[in-house]
């Protein structure tokens, strides 16, 4: 019997002395020396009293530690939830409380020991530097560990949504899950041994966690492992890298930067964007400085990778490419789940082995939202252009309907975004007295030069249909984002959703 997870990620890596994880002072940790220390902790988390399924809740900043315990869950059969170390006291007691945790680790700075009693769960402590009782009590632990059996169809972690539009949701995620999503990215992005992938990502999230390192365990590579983003030290490791995995915020602070060349560039193969859009400029810019077309893609919590910009081929600006091999992507009516003609504007559907099973404890949902057939209603809005690349416009809930008509934001934004001066924008719907909802706007200057808003919206009027405009125009220093660069429209909405009201 085996773990499939284990075994195809980790375990071929025992005795091997090459190095894994690459660090910012240089030191580096080779794939043996941290299949022992996953050993150890696998231990601990046994001599705890955990037993398989049960779940491990994790906020804890990034480290090497903080990666072992993930190994060691998946080693010892135990469900790894990893939680945004952003997240409050309060949100943290919903997560363990619905997932039934029963183990906390957390860095001793969050003091969790209330929540920890509240819901009759352990805690352990174990901080960046390395130290925590959890570490300590690995000292003296055995670095052998008896691997657990576990099937594809087993759960291996719980992500929980952001939770926007109502309580986060648990997504259950499998071997199958993790593993086929992991195989279809080597392949499709020809990862192999000798890569070396710069990695500035958190990895509480499915990018940096099971994108990023599930990828290159798999092709048995190696990870410049950076603490955070920090222009300085991403610039200083870009010669020793080989790939970058990162955010759209990674690539236009790097193109603030005069040290960004053609030159610094040269020996990479691959630049990778995705969590949240990159704007056409951002495209043009890279390529422009380095020589270097970005590859963009689009995952979700629940699904890991659906579709990617090809490795050989066009990359389009503006799309996130062409469904994975092995992955079904539609685009349907939201009111009838009617699959729509190329070119027509609906909710995406996914469908493939990287898909959840489920939403943990809410079946009612689960069934909302993931079809008999297997097709999950992401809640995104797209169109699949003539060539077969897909072209996500929005999400469902970001629809505008006013006066009976149905206004996309992202076909707004792009306008918006094409005017001087702009940088970005958002677009959001208002509730207005007559319409049901009327179109704002919210821009950000680049600096170029003064913004003129009569002129923007003379520009609008001569390409939008009148019920299309925005009715109102903010300038604003910045958009709401959260960690990982998607902008936050729920907290635009709290500071303009008001403006025709009252």
């Amino acid at each position: 019997m085996s773990n499939l997870l284990f075994d195809r990620l980790f375990k071929c890596h025992e005795g091997e002395t090459k190095s894994f994880l690459i660090f910012a002072d240089g030191s580096e940790q080779s794939y043996d020396n941290f299949l022992k220390k996953t050993a150890r902790f696998a231990n601990v988390i046994q001599s705890l009293g955990l037993v398989v399924g049960d779940r491990l809740a994790a906020q804890i900043e990034k480290s090497p530690e903080a990666l072992a315990l993930y190994a060691a869950c998946v080693q010892s059969g135990i469900i790894f939830l990893p939680l945004n170390k952003a997240y409050t006291p309060n949100e943290v007691s919903y997560f363990v409380g619905d997932s039934g945790a029963k183990l906390i680790v957390a860095d001793e700075n969050f003091n969790l020991e209330d929540i920890a009693h509240e819901h009759g769960a352990l805690l352990e402590s174990l901080n960046t530097d390395g130290s925590g009782s959890f570490v300590e009590y690995s000292q003296n632990a055995s670095e052998k560990f008896e691997t657990v059996t576990r099937a594809a169809d087993d759960l291996v972690a719980f992500l929980y949504t952001s939770g926007t539009t109502g309580r986060s949701k648990g997504a259950m995620l499998t071997h199958k899950n993790l593993l086929s999503n992991a195989e279809t990215l080597v392949n499709e992005w020809e990862f192999d041994e000798h890569d070396v992938l710069l990695h500035a990502l958190p990895i509480f999230h499915t990018h940096g966690l099971f994108v990023a390192t599930n990828t290159i365990l798999l092709a048995k590579g190696s990870m410049i492992f950076l603490q955070d983003f920090s222009t300085d030290m991403v610039i200083h490791s870009l010669p020793k890298a080989s790939t970058m995995m990162g955010v759209p915020t990674f690539y236009t602070r790097l193109l603030d930067d005069p040290r960004l060349t053609s030159d610094l560039t040269s020996h990479m193969r691959l630049f990778i964007s995705g969590s949240a859009p990159l704007l056409a400029e951002t495209h043009i810019q890279f390529e422009s400085r380095t020589g270097h077309r970005i590859l963009e893609r689009y995952g979700m919590t629940e699904t890991n990778m659906n579709t990617s910009n090809p490795y050989h081929g066009e990359r389009r600006a503006g799309t996130v490419g062409r469904a994975l091999p092995g992955v079904d992507i539609k685009i349907t009516n939201p009111n009838t789940g009617k699959k729509l003609a190329d070119g027509e504007i609906g909710q995406i559907e996914v469908r493939g082995p990287n898909v959840f099973v489920g939403y943990w404890n809410m079946p009612g949902k689960t069934r909302e939202e993931l079809r008999e057939n297997g097709f999950f209603i992401t809640g995104d809005l797209g169109l699949i252009d003539d060539l077969g690349y897909l072209q996500i416009v929005g999400r469902n809930k970001d629809l505008i309907i006013s006066g009976g008509y149905n206004i996309y934001p992202k076909e707004i934004e792009l306008l918006l975004d094409d005017q001087p001066g702009i940088l970005e924008s958002a677009v959001i719907g208002a509730p207005h007295p007559d319409f049901g909802e009327s179109v704002i706007g919210v821009i950000v200057a680049d600096g170029s030069q003064p913004i003129d808003l009569d002129v923007i919206e003379g520009a609008l009027g001569k390409n939008l249909a009148r019920f299309k405009r925005p009715r109102k125009l903010f300038v604003v220093d910045s958009l709401p984002r959260n960690t990982m660069g998607k902008v936050q429209k729920n907290m635009i909405r709290d500071l303009f959703g008001s403006t025709f009201q009252g």
